[in-house]
């Protein structure tokens, strides 16, 4: 069995989701045994930060995250995953430089997608996520045009984000904006999947479809690839 690396904190609250789904998958799985894992949890402030001005800060970002990943190979770590979305925009800068092999939030999305036999799917997430395109440029290769709200809509899903999820707040009426903003995509985008490309949004979008489109929580489908790569299934 492989020790599992997780690049942290980048929410918190996501982080503990992340350590809550592997363990109670592999409770399941694994008939009472858990695996080892290791949490190299980061200052969101301080990544934020660097975010702000990332054009600039890439390189810093890049090391920051290559550091943790550095710091999770000499705890013995065998593979590392990064428990956010965000910082997937360097995930290849990253990766290709770690010394473990690393897994994608991105490339798993897509696999799930593929198994739904999904061809347009709709995006939330920050809006550095949802204006950057590394989520576009991985789902093309299968052909899935992937669709993100309106600029209006980004800017309320991105203020909810920083100014609730984060900290953990779970708001009913932020709830109702959510999906409000999913509906529109569904009527207006023929949108027929939502990723829910943060990983506090599931904290807030706890069902698995709305209006009968399916919801593919990035934070489940990559915890759980990292118990099968644990496990040696994937």
């Amino acid at each position: 069995m492989k020790k599992i690396g997780i690049v942290g904190g980048l929410g918190p609250e996501s982080t503990i989701d992340y350590y809550r789904i592997i363990i109670h998958s592999s409770l399941e799985k694994m008939k009472g045994s858990t695996p080892e894992i290791i949490i190299n949890s980061l200052d969101l402030k301080k990544f934020s930060n660097m975010m702000k001005d990332f054009d600039k800060e890439k390189d810093k970002v890049i090391n920051y995250l290559l550091e943790a990943v550095n710091s999770l190979n000499r705890a013995g770590a065998d593979f590392a995953l990064i428990a956010s979305n965000t910082p997937h925009i360097v995930f290849d800068e990253v990766a290709e430089k770690s010394p473990i092999p690393m897994i994608s939030i991105v490339e798993e999305t897509l696999k799930a997608a593929e198994k739904k036999g999904i061809k347009r799917i709709g995006l939330f997430g920050t809006k550095f996520t949802m204006q950057s395109v590394f989520y576009q440029k991985v789902f093309l290769r299968k052909e899935i045009e992937v669709i993100v709200p309106k600029e209006v809509e980004q800017n309320y899903i991105n203020y909810k984000l920083y100014d609730e999820l984060t900290f953990g707040k779970i708001v009913e009426e932020t709830k109702k904006g959510f999906l409000t903003i999913a509906k529109r995509m569904i009527d207006d985008d023929s949108v027929e999947g939502l990723i829910l490309g943060c990983t506090e949004i599931p904290l807030l979008l706890t069902g698995e479809k709305y209006s009968g489109v399916p919801f593919l929580n990035t934070s489940k489908i990559h915890a759980e690839s990292a118990l099968r790569y644990c496990l040696g299934e994937g």
